[in-house]
Protein backbone atom coordinates (compact mmCIF):
# COMPACT_ATOMS: atom_id res chain seq x y z
CA UNK A 1 0.00 0.00 0.00
CA UNK A 2 1.18 3.76 -0.68
CA UNK A 3 1.80 5.33 2.69
CA UNK A 4 2.93 9.26 2.33
CA UNK A 5 4.03 11.55 5.55
CA UNK A 6 2.95 14.77 5.93
CA UNK A 7 5.60 17.50 6.98
CA UNK A 8 5.58 21.27 7.55
CA UNK A 9 7.29 24.33 8.91
CA UNK A 10 7.32 26.73 11.70
CA UNK A 11 7.52 30.24 10.71
CA UNK A 12 10.09 30.59 13.12
CA UNK A 13 11.77 34.21 11.24
CA UNK A 14 7.41 35.72 11.27
CA UNK A 15 4.75 35.02 9.50
CA UNK A 16 2.07 37.24 6.78
CA UNK A 17 -0.68 36.97 4.76
CA UNK A 18 1.45 38.80 2.37
CA UNK A 19 5.56 37.95 1.04
CA UNK A 20 7.91 40.57 0.16
CA UNK A 21 6.40 43.84 1.71
CA UNK A 22 9.24 44.78 3.65
CA UNK A 23 13.31 44.00 5.05
CA UNK A 24 14.32 42.97 8.27
CA UNK A 25 14.86 44.87 10.99
CA UNK A 26 18.68 44.89 9.60
CA UNK A 27 17.36 46.20 6.94
CA UNK A 28 17.80 42.91 4.62
CA UNK A 29 14.57 41.12 3.03
CA UNK A 30 15.50 37.54 4.86
CA UNK A 31 14.75 34.03 3.09
CA UNK A 32 11.52 33.30 4.48
CA UNK A 33 10.05 36.59 2.61
CA UNK A 34 9.20 38.32 6.01
CA UNK A 35 11.07 39.27 9.16
CA UNK A 36 10.95 39.78 12.92
CA UNK A 37 9.35 42.79 12.12
CA UNK A 38 6.32 40.83 10.09
CA UNK A 39 2.17 41.01 10.96
CA UNK A 40 2.90 37.59 13.27
CA UNK A 41 6.23 37.90 14.94
CA UNK A 42 7.61 34.72 16.40
CA UNK A 43 6.47 34.45 20.03
CA UNK A 44 6.59 31.01 21.59
CA UNK A 45 2.69 31.38 22.06
CA UNK A 46 2.13 31.60 17.81
CA UNK A 47 4.71 29.09 17.85
CA UNK A 48 3.16 26.55 19.70
CA UNK A 49 -0.04 27.62 18.30
CA UNK A 50 1.92 26.69 14.59
CA UNK A 51 2.98 22.91 16.30
CA UNK A 52 -0.46 21.99 17.85
CA UNK A 53 -1.81 22.71 14.68
CA UNK A 54 -0.06 21.08 12.73
CA UNK A 55 -0.60 18.06 15.48
CA UNK A 56 -4.01 18.24 14.98
CA UNK A 57 -3.89 18.73 11.08
CA UNK A 58 -2.28 15.49 10.54
CA UNK A 59 0.99 16.05 9.93
CA UNK A 60 3.79 13.85 11.30
CA UNK A 61 7.04 16.65 11.38
CA UNK A 62 7.44 19.86 12.09
CA UNK A 63 10.50 21.81 10.36
CA UNK A 64 12.53 24.00 12.41
CA UNK A 65 14.11 25.87 9.92
CA UNK A 66 17.57 27.41 10.64
CA UNK A 67 19.12 31.27 9.29
CA UNK A 68 17.54 34.87 8.98
CA UNK A 69 15.71 35.31 12.03
CA UNK A 70 14.50 32.60 12.57
CA UNK A 71 14.47 31.47 16.34
CA UNK A 72 17.02 28.72 17.23
CA UNK A 73 15.70 25.65 16.12
CA UNK A 74 17.12 23.38 19.18
CA UNK A 75 15.51 25.96 21.51
CA UNK A 76 12.17 25.84 19.48
CA UNK A 77 12.18 22.08 19.37
CA UNK A 78 12.98 22.03 23.33
CA UNK A 79 9.80 23.99 24.04
CA UNK A 80 7.14 22.54 21.92
CA UNK A 81 8.26 18.81 22.51
CA UNK A 82 5.97 19.22 25.85
CA UNK A 83 3.28 21.29 24.50
CA UNK A 84 2.73 18.69 21.59
CA UNK A 85 1.43 14.27 22.21
CA UNK A 86 2.63 12.62 18.61
CA UNK A 87 4.49 15.44 16.44
CA UNK A 88 8.17 14.80 15.66
CA UNK A 89 10.86 17.85 15.19
CA UNK A 90 12.61 18.22 12.61
CA UNK A 91 15.51 20.96 13.19
CA UNK A 92 17.77 22.48 11.12
CA UNK A 93 21.83 22.86 11.85
CA UNK A 94 24.78 23.45 9.94
CA UNK A 95 28.38 22.44 10.45
CA UNK A 96 29.33 25.70 10.14
CA UNK A 97 27.34 26.59 13.57
CA UNK A 98 27.42 23.80 16.35
CA UNK A 99 30.23 21.04 16.46
CA UNK A 100 29.14 17.49 15.60
CA UNK A 101 29.99 15.88 19.19
CA UNK A 102 28.12 19.51 20.79
CA UNK A 103 25.23 19.00 18.58
CA UNK A 104 24.84 15.05 19.02
CA UNK A 105 24.90 15.65 22.59
CA UNK A 106 22.22 18.51 22.78
CA UNK A 107 20.55 16.02 20.00
CA UNK A 108 20.40 12.92 22.54
CA UNK A 109 19.41 14.89 25.42
CA UNK A 110 15.73 16.37 23.86
CA UNK A 111 15.67 13.06 22.30
CA UNK A 112 15.62 11.40 25.51
CA UNK A 113 12.80 13.48 27.02
CA UNK A 114 10.82 13.45 23.93
CA UNK A 115 10.85 9.21 23.54
CA UNK A 116 12.60 9.60 20.20
CA UNK A 117 10.31 12.30 18.17
CA UNK A 118 13.30 14.61 17.18
CA UNK A 119 15.34 14.56 13.59
CA UNK A 120 18.27 16.70 12.56
CA UNK A 121 17.96 17.90 8.95
CA UNK A 122 22.12 19.06 7.84
CA UNK A 123 22.02 22.26 5.92
CA UNK A 124 25.39 22.65 4.12
CA UNK A 125 25.16 26.36 2.50
CA UNK A 126 22.78 29.66 3.16
CA UNK A 127 23.21 33.35 2.53
CA UNK A 128 27.03 33.89 2.23
CA UNK A 129 26.74 37.22 4.26
CA UNK A 130 25.10 35.08 7.64
CA UNK A 131 27.84 32.43 6.76
CA UNK A 132 30.39 34.79 7.21
CA UNK A 133 28.63 36.15 10.30
CA UNK A 134 28.91 32.63 11.75
CA UNK A 135 32.75 32.88 10.74
CA UNK A 136 32.32 30.19 7.95
CA UNK A 137 34.05 31.29 5.10
CA UNK A 138 34.53 27.68 3.31
CA UNK A 139 34.08 27.67 -0.39
CA UNK A 140 30.97 25.43 -1.99
CA UNK A 141 32.98 22.39 -2.13
CA UNK A 142 34.38 22.18 1.07
CA UNK A 143 31.52 23.22 3.20
CA UNK A 144 29.98 19.92 1.58
CA UNK A 145 32.81 18.00 2.11
CA UNK A 146 32.62 19.43 5.98
CA UNK A 147 28.92 18.32 5.63
CA UNK A 148 30.00 14.86 4.74
CA UNK A 149 32.11 14.21 7.69
CA UNK A 150 29.72 16.14 9.73
CA UNK A 151 26.58 13.37 8.75
CA UNK A 152 29.56 10.67 9.43
CA UNK A 153 30.45 11.89 12.96
CA UNK A 154 26.82 11.78 14.12
CA UNK A 155 25.73 8.97 12.67
CA UNK A 156 28.97 6.99 14.36
CA UNK A 157 27.84 8.33 17.95
CA UNK A 158 23.99 8.04 17.40
CA UNK A 159 25.35 4.36 16.38
CA UNK A 160 26.61 4.22 20.26
CA UNK A 161 30.34 3.94 18.91
CA UNK A 162 33.86 5.34 20.46
CA UNK A 163 35.98 5.98 18.49
CA UNK A 164 38.72 8.51 16.92
CA UNK A 165 38.52 10.83 13.88
CA UNK A 166 41.25 12.06 11.89
CA UNK A 167 39.13 14.14 8.78
CA UNK A 168 40.34 17.12 6.87
CA UNK A 169 37.81 19.21 9.31
CA UNK A 170 37.44 17.21 11.86
CA UNK A 171 39.98 15.23 14.31
CA UNK A 172 38.40 13.30 17.48
CA UNK A 173 39.95 11.54 20.42
CA UNK A 174 37.59 8.63 21.93
CA UNK A 175 34.68 10.87 20.58
CA UNK A 176 31.09 8.91 22.08
CA UNK A 177 27.77 9.98 23.38
CA UNK A 178 27.35 9.80 27.12
CA UNK A 179 23.63 9.18 27.00
CA UNK A 180 23.16 7.10 24.10
CA UNK A 181 19.99 7.55 21.72
CA UNK A 182 17.27 5.05 21.57
CA UNK A 183 17.54 4.24 18.01
CA UNK A 184 19.34 6.21 15.64
CA UNK A 185 17.19 8.88 13.80
CA UNK A 186 17.39 9.49 9.92
CA UNK A 187 19.69 12.12 9.18
CA UNK A 188 17.48 14.39 6.54
CA UNK A 189 19.76 16.62 3.73
CA UNK A 190 18.96 18.57 0.72
CA UNK A 191 20.93 19.93 -2.27
CA UNK A 192 21.19 20.37 -5.98
CA UNK A 193 24.83 19.95 -6.68
CA UNK A 194 26.86 16.92 -7.57
CA UNK A 195 28.74 17.29 -4.61
CA UNK A 196 25.51 17.62 -2.42
CA UNK A 197 23.97 14.70 -4.73
CA UNK A 198 27.53 12.77 -3.44
CA UNK A 199 27.15 13.49 0.10
CA UNK A 200 23.27 12.18 0.18
CA UNK A 201 23.88 9.33 -1.55
CA UNK A 202 26.87 8.60 0.45
CA UNK A 203 25.85 9.48 4.06
CA UNK A 204 22.18 11.11 4.12
CA UNK A 205 18.85 9.30 5.06
CA UNK A 206 16.34 11.55 3.87
CA UNK A 207 16.92 13.16 0.82
CA UNK A 208 14.85 16.21 0.16
CA UNK A 209 13.87 18.04 -2.88
CA UNK A 210 12.00 21.86 -3.51
CA UNK A 211 9.34 21.08 -5.86
CA UNK A 212 9.08 22.16 -9.26
CA UNK A 213 6.62 20.94 -12.65
CA UNK A 214 6.45 17.07 -12.24
CA UNK A 215 8.74 16.60 -15.09
CA UNK A 216 12.14 18.42 -13.73
CA UNK A 217 11.25 17.41 -10.23
CA UNK A 218 11.38 13.80 -11.64
CA UNK A 219 14.69 14.18 -13.48
CA UNK A 220 15.99 15.49 -10.43
CA UNK A 221 14.59 12.49 -8.06
CA UNK A 222 16.02 9.64 -11.02
CA UNK A 223 19.30 11.13 -10.74
CA UNK A 224 19.45 10.43 -6.81
CA UNK A 225 17.63 7.36 -6.56
CA UNK A 226 20.62 6.09 -9.58
CA UNK A 227 23.35 7.01 -7.83
CA UNK A 228 22.15 5.86 -4.58
CA UNK A 229 21.11 2.36 -6.24
CA UNK A 230 24.80 2.52 -7.68
CA UNK A 231 25.78 2.59 -4.13
CA UNK A 232 23.89 -0.21 -2.84
CA UNK A 233 21.97 2.45 -0.95
CA UNK A 234 18.05 2.83 -0.43
CA UNK A 235 17.06 6.54 0.71
CA UNK A 236 13.64 7.99 1.64
CA UNK A 237 12.50 11.05 -0.65
CA UNK A 238 10.97 14.46 0.30
CA UNK A 239 9.13 17.33 -1.97
CA UNK A 240 8.33 20.45 -0.74
CA UNK A 241 5.19 22.79 -1.67
CA UNK A 242 3.89 26.18 -1.15
CA UNK A 243 -0.35 25.72 -1.08
CA UNK A 244 -2.70 27.93 -2.00
CA UNK A 245 -6.40 26.87 -1.78
CA UNK A 246 -9.56 28.38 -2.97
CA UNK A 247 -13.28 27.14 -3.65
CA UNK A 248 -12.35 26.93 -7.26
CA UNK A 249 -9.23 27.22 -9.19
CA UNK A 250 -10.19 30.85 -9.96
CA UNK A 251 -10.30 31.47 -6.52
CA UNK A 252 -7.39 29.98 -5.84
CA UNK A 253 -5.07 31.94 -7.92
CA UNK A 254 -6.86 34.90 -6.86
CA UNK A 255 -5.57 34.36 -3.57
CA UNK A 256 -2.22 33.43 -4.71
CA UNK A 257 -1.64 36.53 -6.69
CA UNK A 258 -2.93 38.90 -3.35
CA UNK A 259 0.26 37.37 -1.34
CA UNK A 260 2.73 39.36 -3.73
CA UNK A 261 0.73 41.68 -4.28
CA UNK A 262 2.44 44.25 -1.74
CA UNK A 263 5.90 43.17 -2.88
CA UNK A 264 8.46 46.30 -2.80
CA UNK A 265 10.35 47.03 -5.85
CA UNK A 266 13.72 47.17 -3.44
CA UNK A 267 12.87 43.43 -2.11
CA UNK A 268 11.94 42.00 -5.72
CA UNK A 269 15.63 43.88 -7.49
CA UNK A 270 17.61 42.45 -4.20
CA UNK A 271 16.26 38.65 -4.15
CA UNK A 272 17.13 39.05 -8.25
CA UNK A 273 20.42 40.42 -7.37
CA UNK A 274 21.16 38.02 -5.07
CA UNK A 275 20.65 34.97 -7.11
CA UNK A 276 22.68 35.84 -9.73
CA UNK A 277 25.74 36.82 -7.04
CA UNK A 278 25.37 33.93 -4.72
CA UNK A 279 22.49 31.54 -5.51
CA UNK A 280 22.99 27.84 -5.05
CA UNK A 281 22.21 25.03 -7.95
CA UNK A 282 18.47 24.65 -6.84
CA UNK A 283 17.89 28.26 -6.28
CA UNK A 284 19.29 29.58 -9.43
CA UNK A 285 16.72 26.39 -10.76
CA UNK A 286 13.90 27.91 -9.27
CA UNK A 287 14.44 31.44 -10.36
CA UNK A 288 15.04 30.76 -13.73
CA UNK A 289 11.93 29.07 -14.06
CA UNK A 290 9.84 31.72 -12.76
CA UNK A 291 11.39 34.45 -15.08
CA UNK A 292 10.33 32.25 -17.67
CA UNK A 293 6.57 31.54 -16.66
CA UNK A 294 6.68 35.46 -15.97
CA UNK A 295 4.55 36.45 -18.86
CA UNK A 296 2.35 33.22 -17.75
CA UNK A 297 1.52 34.64 -14.26
CA UNK A 298 4.01 32.48 -13.26
CA UNK A 299 2.40 29.19 -13.87
CA UNK A 300 5.16 26.69 -15.04
CA UNK A 301 2.88 23.34 -15.44
CA UNK A 302 -1.35 22.69 -13.84
CA UNK A 303 -1.97 24.42 -10.86
CA UNK A 304 2.01 24.56 -10.06
CA UNK A 305 2.88 28.30 -9.89
CA UNK A 306 6.01 30.01 -8.98
CA UNK A 307 5.09 33.35 -8.52
CA UNK A 308 6.64 33.15 -4.77
CA UNK A 309 9.85 32.29 -6.15
CA UNK A 310 9.93 36.32 -7.18
CA UNK A 311 11.16 36.99 -3.15
CA UNK A 312 11.31 33.47 -1.60
CA UNK A 313 15.34 31.77 -2.49
CA UNK A 314 14.46 28.29 -1.38
CA UNK A 315 11.27 26.34 -1.06
CA UNK A 316 8.84 28.46 -3.61
CA UNK A 317 6.84 26.47 -5.52
CA UNK A 318 3.00 26.68 -4.91
CA UNK A 319 0.67 24.07 -5.38
CA UNK A 320 -2.50 26.17 -6.26
CA UNK A 321 -6.03 24.98 -6.56
CA UNK A 322 -9.04 23.76 -5.22
CA UNK A 323 -8.31 20.84 -2.86
CA UNK A 324 -8.68 18.33 -4.96
CA UNK A 325 -6.97 19.81 -7.22
CA UNK A 326 -3.87 20.01 -5.17
CA UNK A 327 -4.35 16.33 -3.83
CA UNK A 328 -4.15 15.41 -7.52
CA UNK A 329 -1.15 17.34 -7.79
CA UNK A 330 0.56 15.81 -4.69
CA UNK A 331 -0.22 11.77 -5.49
CA UNK A 332 1.42 12.63 -9.31
CA UNK A 333 4.29 13.57 -7.08
CA UNK A 334 3.71 10.69 -4.57
CA UNK A 335 4.13 8.58 -7.80
CA UNK A 336 7.57 9.60 -8.69
CA UNK A 337 8.58 7.79 -5.42
CA UNK A 338 7.75 10.47 -2.69
CA UNK A 339 6.79 9.22 0.61
CA UNK A 340 7.43 12.50 2.65
CA UNK A 341 5.43 15.81 1.49
CA UNK A 342 6.21 19.00 2.99
CA UNK A 343 3.65 21.54 2.62
CA UNK A 344 3.31 24.92 4.03
CA UNK A 345 1.90 28.58 3.37
CA UNK A 346 1.19 32.19 3.90
CA UNK A 347 0.06 32.45 6.57
CA UNK A 348 1.15 29.39 8.41
CA UNK A 349 -1.13 28.77 10.54
CA UNK A 350 -4.42 29.25 8.62
CA UNK A 351 -2.49 27.10 5.60
CA UNK A 352 -1.64 24.11 8.24
CA UNK A 353 -5.10 24.14 9.05
CA UNK A 354 -7.11 23.91 5.66
CA UNK A 355 -4.36 21.21 4.57
CA UNK A 356 -5.43 19.28 7.29
CA UNK A 357 -9.08 19.58 6.86
CA UNK A 358 -9.02 19.56 3.09
CA UNK A 359 -6.63 18.24 1.46
CA UNK A 360 -4.19 15.31 3.38
CA UNK A 361 -7.55 13.52 4.06
CA UNK A 362 -7.90 13.62 0.22
CA UNK A 363 -4.36 12.07 -0.36
CA UNK A 364 -5.20 9.43 1.78
CA UNK A 365 -8.65 8.89 -0.13
CA UNK A 366 -7.36 8.79 -3.29
CA UNK A 367 -4.30 6.16 -2.50
CA UNK A 368 -6.79 4.16 -0.62
CA UNK A 369 -9.49 4.09 -3.21
CA UNK A 370 -6.65 3.29 -5.92
CA UNK A 371 -5.33 0.44 -3.99
CA UNK A 372 -8.94 -1.13 -3.91
CA UNK A 373 -9.18 -0.75 -7.98
CA UNK A 374 -5.55 -2.78 -8.06
CA UNK A 375 -7.07 -5.89 -5.74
Amino acid sequence: MTKVEFITMAPTSGDSEYIGNQVSNKGQQTWSGVGVDSDREPSVEYITQIAQAAEKAGFSTLLLPIGGNCVDSLVAASHLTAHTNTLNFLFAVRPGSTAPTQLAKQFASVNYWTNNRVFVNVVTGGAPKELENDGDFLSHTDRYKRTREYIEILKRLFNGETFDYDGEFYTLKGANLPLPVKEAPPIFFGGSSPIAKEVATDVADVYMLWGETLETTKEELESVVKLAKEKKRNLSYSVSFQVVLGETEEEAFKNANKIISQIAPEVLAAKHENTLKNGAVGVNRLHQLMLEAKDNNFVIAPNIWAGLTQVLSGNSISLVGTPKQVAERIVEFVDLGFDKVLLRGFPHLEVITDIGEKVIPLVHEILAEREKQVV
